[in-house]
């Protein structure tokens, strides 16, 4: 109910004070309570069709145990080590990189022709097919530029044996037979059919031809390589849309990636195969050549067996013998090892079994060979530019060159050993000087034939290892878990739902939140009290009607206000002496606001109560009497442009009231401040304040022009009337100089046109709307302007109630 208060308790410097009213705020959002409730159907519906429509990802992991000797791995080659041609160590970070590198995902991707997708189109998506696609495109000749370039086609399926291959926009559209060849800018393929339904039809097949590269690095991206702490077993994780192609790719990965490190382990031994084979040709023809020298000095000196009588003598130098032997036997390996090196060229391998005397060129061989296959495997994702391949190829040349240094030094020290042994031999030989020259000769021949035979056996015995080698090679990642499937990956339905909940009341709240802060128009009673020191009289709630003429059967919401401000106002004017007539002026700050609406159905609540009343029309610039009662042309103005008039030749009194008269403000004058400041003004209200009860003055707006103030003097009070959702909320600063300055006697607020389900808990609750308009801007010649509501507006106002 409206509240009698007279008096604004609360002055502009105490609101800064005044506590967060948490009621008021939660009134202010809940008076939308449609539009929240649309948003929360518009959320929720959206987040129905996300989790109908979202893509469904599922989860599939496999785990391998990368095989190293040297962290508790089992190889096949331990019964081999002997033969240290495996000696290097594998590192866990090395073989996640290579796990996840380009190169193998490029080479799964090809092998698996995951590079070519399936679509079927649906309503709203369209679902990747993989193995259920009924048709397969198989390229039988890939043109340069396959790997690099990407298509797509749409196939549209009419038989068994027909289809029509067409670009995906449908243009280009052409008839083919399944299995027929057809050709295209990346290569030349056909189309077979795997299933064909009979009873039901096909839907056209979209075929999405990627670049290789562009679909190993989409594939990479959902993949991820983790390595157990403390193990070499390695955990690989990988998304996809599809199951079946999450599992094939993981498995083709392990796959490419044994196949890799099986290829690059072989290369070792296959070099050393090719040199062993290389040496063992030049050494049958050279063990042929010696033992031909023997059959033809035995044969010309008539020989059959040499006996040896030498002693003691004999058996030393025979000893000394087989020690030159030796070392010679190690130059000659020596020789052909370091002619192999010096001739060896870019991408080679040196055999590693070969000269097992020096550790160090053993060793300087084996770093040279690791090296060289680190190139190789940095070469298969870069290019011979990259700085690292470069100063890989600068440690092999140093590398090469400690090798030539080792085995020169070596051979200088078999030299130098070789001279001493020769040294020591000749002191025997000396002793032996009865041993025949034939048999010296022969001996000569018979110590090249050993060399030649020695090292014949030799390098056969190392072929067969190297074959051995080649023979029992195994993959070196164990698979300890297959590719396997760990379920879909995806978002709980209820925190979708509880998502968008929020977000449909986030939105309105934001919304709402932007518009009270761009929004500067009075709204309601809490916009005014507090921020004026203004007496305050009441609201009056929006009519449907504003022409509405109060009578003694009205019940609006509005009526009722203006009965409740009537009674308010007594309290403003209890200083008046009673039985003196009240004189009661009625403004605004500007035009638009329903001064003449409350003035006239404020006169009519007096009348109807018994009281003589008068309303006089004083808004004589821009009078709107007239659209309420009928009133002649003739008024105000004419009684006071002319001389000798009787004012109550233009009072009327207004029918169906039997206490109720108007005084119309006449023809509009080309002087109103003139006319105003006449003297005569003040003495037509002497005089009609002998005559009635209660006189209702319709003023012009004070912020307008200053015809009220003029006259102000003759008011016993003064209605303000402030129009809710029209007034800019910094007017009341205005008005509130105009009360502090007492320009205008007896202020009071009314505030018209508000909205009681806007009013946070003030106002009456009726119901009822009010329409109210001037043609904003002040002057001459306008009137009430109507203004249609718009279908948009028609909505707006719907969603604002």
């Amino acid at each position: 109910m409206q509240q009698p208060l007279l008096q604004n308790t609360t002055t502009p410097s105490d609101t800064k004070s005044d506590d967060f009213n948490i009621k008021d705020l939660l009134f202010r959002y809940l008076i939308y309570w449609k539009w929240f409730v649309l948003s929360v159907i518009i959320c929720s519906a959206l987040a129905y069709l996300f989790l109908r429509y979202k893509e469904v990802y599922y989860g599939v992991n496999a785990a391998i145990l990368i095989k190293d000797e040297k962290k508790g791995g089992t190889s096949e080659f331990s019964a081999f080590s002997d033969l240290n041609i495996f000696a290097g160590k594998n590192n866990i970070e090395n073989e996640i990189a290579i796990l996840k590198s380009r190169g193998i995902s490029q080479n799964v991707v090809k092998k698996l022709d995951l590079d070519i997708s399936y679509f079927s189109e649906g309503r709203v998506v369209a679902k990747e097919l993989y193995r259920d696609s009924p048709i397969k495109m198989v390229f039988v000749k890939k043109n340069e530029s396959y790997d690099a370039r990407s298509q797509s086609w749409r196939v549209r399926v009419l038989d068994s044996k027909t289809f029509e291959l067409s670009q995906p926009d449908l243009s280009q559209s052409q008839r083919y037979r399944f299995g027929q060849l057809i050709p295209s800018p990346i290569g030349t393929f056909f189309i077979q059919i795997k299933s064909f339904p009979v009873n039901k039809p096909m839907s056209d097949i979209l075929i999405v031809k990627s670049s290789v590269e562009a679909k190993a690095n989409a594939l990479r991206a959902s993949l991820g390589v983790m390595s157990q702490e403390k193990t070499n077993i390695v955990n690989l994780s990988f998304t996809d849309l599809t199951q079946e192609r999450g599992l094939d790719y993981l498995n083709g990965l392990i796959e490419q990636y044994n196949e890799d490190a099986v290829r690059d382990r072989n290369q070792v031994a296959e070099f050393t195969k090719e040199f062993i084979n290389r040496r063992l040709e030049i050494i049958t023809k050279e063990l042929g050549g010696v033992e031909g020298d023997a059959e033809v000095f035995k044969k010309q000196r008539g020989l059959t067996t040499l006996e040896a009588d030498a002693g003691l003598s004999l058996t030393s130098k025979t000893e000394y013998n087989k020690s030159v032997l030796a070392i010679e036997t190690e130059l000659k390996v020596s020789d052909f090892l370091l002619e192999e090196v010096r001739k060896i060229k870019k991408g080679m391998l040196i055999p590693t079994n070969v000269v097992t005397a020096s550790p160090s060129i053993v060793s300087f061989i084996t770093k040279y060979n690791e090296s060289e296959l680190n190139r190789k495997t940095f070469l298969i994702s870069g290019t011979e530019n990259n700085p690292r391949v470069k100063q890989i190829e600068r440690e092999l040349e140093d590398i090469k060159q400690s090798v030539i240094s080792s085995i020169i030094s070596h051979q200088r020290d078999l030299r130098i050993k070789k001279n001493d042994l020769l040294n020591q031999r000749a002191l025997y030989e000396g002793k032996v000087y009865n041993v025949p020259t034939n048999e010296r000769f022969y001996n000569e021949i018979a110590r090249q034939q050993k060399i030649k035979e020695t090292l014949y056996l030799y390098l056969l015995q190392k072929r067969e290892e190297t074959e051995i080698s080649l023979a029992v090679t195994s993959p070196k990642a164990k698979i300890i878990d297959a590719a396997y499937l760990t379920g879909p990956i995806s978002i709980k339905s209820s925190l979708v739902y509880f998502i968008a909940f929020v977000l449909g009341l986030a939105l309105p709240i934001g919304f709402l939140t932007l518009l009270f802060a761009l929004d500067t128009k009075i709204k309601s009673r809490m916009d005014v009290e507090g921020k004026v020191s203004v007496p305050y009289l009441g609201d009056i709630p929006r009519s449907d009607n504003s022409e509405e003429l109060i009578d003694s059967n009205s019940r609006s919401s509005s009526a009722e206000a203006v009965r409740m401000i009537r009674t308010n106002l007594e309290f403003v004017l209890s200083e008046v002496q009673p039985g003196r007539c009240k004189t009661i002026f009625v403004t605004s700050s500007i035009p638009k606001e329903g001064k003449t609406f409350i003035a006239i159905n404020l006169a009519t609540t007096i009348a109807l109560s018994g009281k003589k009343v008068l309303v006089i029309g004083l808004d004589i610039r821009n009078p709107k009497l007239d659209v309420y009662i009928n009133l002649p042309a003739k008024g105000l103005t004419n009684f006071l442009s002319k001389t000798g008039e009787s004012i109550h030749d233009y009072i009327i009194k207004v029918k169906g009231y039997e206490n109720f008269y108007a005084l119309p403000s006449g023809v509009i004058p080309p002087n109103p401040v003139e006319l105003l400041m006449n003297d005569k003004i003040n003495r037509l209200f002497d005089e009609l304040k002998t005559e009635f009860d209660y006189i209702i003055v319709d003023t012009a707006p004070v912020s307008v022009v200053t015809d009220t103030f003029l006259i102000s003097h003759n008011a016993d009070a003064f209605i303000y009337v402030m129009r809710a959702n029209y007034l800019d909320k910094r007017m009341l600063r205005f008005v509130e100089t105009i009360y502090k300055d007492r320009k205008l006697p007896n202020m009071a607020l009314v505030l018209n046109d508000t909205d009681i389900q806007r009013s946070y808990g003030y106002g009456y609750g009726y119901g009822y709307g009010y329409g109210y308009g001037y043609g904003y801007g002040y002057g001459y010649g306008y009137g009430v302007e109507e203004k249609k509501l718009t279908l948009t507006d028609r909505i707006l106002r719907f969603f604002k109630k």
